[in-house]
C-alpha cells in the first residue's frame, strides 16, 4: 500500500437539517442524501508525490441513505495540479490505497455505483473554520456558500460543534448554514441546510487523532 497523509480544511454542505442525522447513525432528514464538498490541502503527500496546496471537490447524490448505496459521484481536482498529483488525489478520493472504510472518501466511493468522469477545473475556495465562513466555486459545476447559524428570533450567531472521537472524516466539526447550486451533471439545489467546517488530518488508516 502506498502511504499517504494530508492536512487541510474542508467545507461541506448536504441536504439535511442542521446537525445531519448521518453524524449520529440516523437516517437522513429527507430520506435521500445530496452533498457538495470542497477542501484544500496545506501539507500532504502520496508516496513521493507532493500534494501541498492542492484543492479538490466532489458532488454526490444518493437515492436513499448513503449506506444503502446506489449513489452517483463526480470528483474535481484543481486544474493547477500536475498529472501525477491529479492521479494521486483521485486515488485518495476514490478510496484507493486506504484501509477499508477508514475515510469518508472510501465509504462514499464504495457506495456510489455511478462514478462520472472526474474533472480538472479551477477551484476557488475560502474556508475559515473558526468563523464558520466560506465558499467553494467550481465553474459550470457547483457553488457553495456558508455562514454561521443564527438564532431565528434574535439573529445572534449560534455556535455548535460535533465531536466524533471515532469518526472517519474529522475529529471536530463546526456547524454552519450552507447553500449550494449545482448545475453540472449532478443537479443540487440546497438552501440554508447542513453546513460543515472541519480541519482535516487523514492518512491510509483514517483520521489522525488530536488534529482538531
Amino acid at each position: 500500500m502506498i502511504e499517504w497523509t494530508i492536512r487541510g480544511r474542508e467545507l461541506a454542505n448536504c441536504n439535511c437539517d442542521y446537525g445531519c442525522p448521518c453524524q449520529f447513525n440516523a437516517l437522513p432528514t429527507h430520506g435521500s442524501c445530496e452533498a457538495a464538498v470542497g477542501f484544500e490541502i496545506d501539507t500532504g503527500h502520496f508516496g513521493d508525490v507532493n500534494l501541498d496546496g492542492l484543492k479538490g471537490a466532489g458532488v454526490y447524490q444518493w437515492p436513499g441513505p448513503v449506506h444503502e448505496g446506489g449513489g452517483t459521484m463526480q470528483l474535481i481536482v484543481d486544474d493547477g495540479a500536475t498529472e501525477e498529483q491529479r492521479d494521486a488525489l483521485l486515488t485518495i478520493m476514490t478510496g484507493g490505497e486506504t484501509e477499508p472504510m477508514a475515510t469518508m472518501w472510501f465509504v462514499y466511493s464504495a457506495m456510489c455505483d455511478t462514478k462520472l468522469d472526474p474533472l480538472s477545473l479551477p477551484i476557488a475556495l475560502e474556508v475559515d473554520v473558526d468563523a464558520r465562513m466560506g465558499r467553494v466555486s467550481v465553474p459550470g459545476v457547483f457553488e457553495t456558500s456558508a455562514e454561521p447559524i443564527r438564532n431565528p428570533v434574535t439573529g445572534d450567531v449560534h455556535r455548535a460543534r460535533i465531536d466524533l472521537p471515532n469518526g472517519f472524516e474529522y475529529s471536530l466539526a463546526e456547524m454552519a448554514s450552507a447553500s449550494t447550486q449545482a448545475t453540472g451533471s449532478i443537479k443540487l439545489d440546497l438552501k440554508d441546510s447542513y453546513g460543515q467546517f472541519a480541519e482535516l488530518h487523514l492518512s491510509n488508516n483514517g483520521v489522525v487523532r488530536g488534529a482538531a
